[in-house]
């Protein structure tokens, strides 16, 4: 899956002077049900910051190349924009049904007018109603704090300060829940820690339903 993060980190070292002296990193891993390492999970750390002013960042892409979304998978920034350019030479015809963001961009080919405005935080899912297999993400996070997780199922977020119990959510493609879904956890004494100190977030993995679906549910949508 490829992925990209368009979500302006800050970088802190702990231990340096100033403000940046009472930044923390936070390492975790995630796995799924059986202890194996979840690549491509998204971890959200919840903030009390709201998301950004519209217009703030640059509009992020998702593009459409060889029948499938390029990246598969793009984290934003709620409030962000996101722009749709067809780089095939064929033409497609992006949807989406989530609550976070519904929307259709009817067949075409180059780049639609406009970008799409992702107002709301959510898991957004895409679809193409001419290509049953193009099936596409975009994770918009309310909070600046969030990454993505590596092969080995290990990410890090830096903090902006040390708070005892903060909430964090996780979200997986495959998540038992629906790909929509997003699972809670706590940073409290009673999280699981592996001997490194790393936090351990397991998810409930199931397999994905057939792609052809989303076509289905966009035919039936439109009756």
């Amino acid at each position: 899956m490829k992925i990209r993060l368009f979500i302006a980190l800050a970088v802190a070292c702990v231990g340096t002077a100033g403000a940046a002296a009472s930044a923390e990193s936070l390492h975790f891993v995630v796995m799924d049900q059986n202890r194996h390492p979840l690549k491509d999970a998204v971890v959200e750390v919840e903030t009390s910051v709201s998301g950004v002013t519209p217009g703030s960042l640059a509009p992020a892409v998702m593009d459409q190349r060889s029948k499938r979304f390029e990246p598969e998978l793009l984290v934003v920034q709620q409030g962000q924009q996101v722009r749709f350019p067809n780089s095939d030479n064929i033409r497609h015809h992006v949807y989406s049904f989530s609550p976070a963001k519904s929307f259709e961009l009817k067949l075409y080919s180059g780049h639609p007018e406009s970008p799409v405005f992702f107002d709301r935080p959510g898991v957004v899912v895409l679809g193409c109603n001419i290509h049953d297999a193009m099936v596409g993400y975009i994770y918009v996070a309310a909070s600046a704090q969030v990454a993505v997780t590596a092969e080995d199922g290990r990410g890090e977020i830096i903090l902006a300060k040390p708070v005892p119990t903060r909430r964090v959510f996780v979200w997986h493609a495959q998540h038992s829940a629906g790909p929509e879904s997003r699972a809670e956890f706590s940073t409290d004494k009673n999280a699981e820690r592996l001997p490194d100190g790393s936090f351990v977030l397991s998810l409930d993995i199931a397999t994905p339903a057939p792609r052809d679906t989303f076509q289905a549910k966009f035919r039936a949508a439109d009756k």
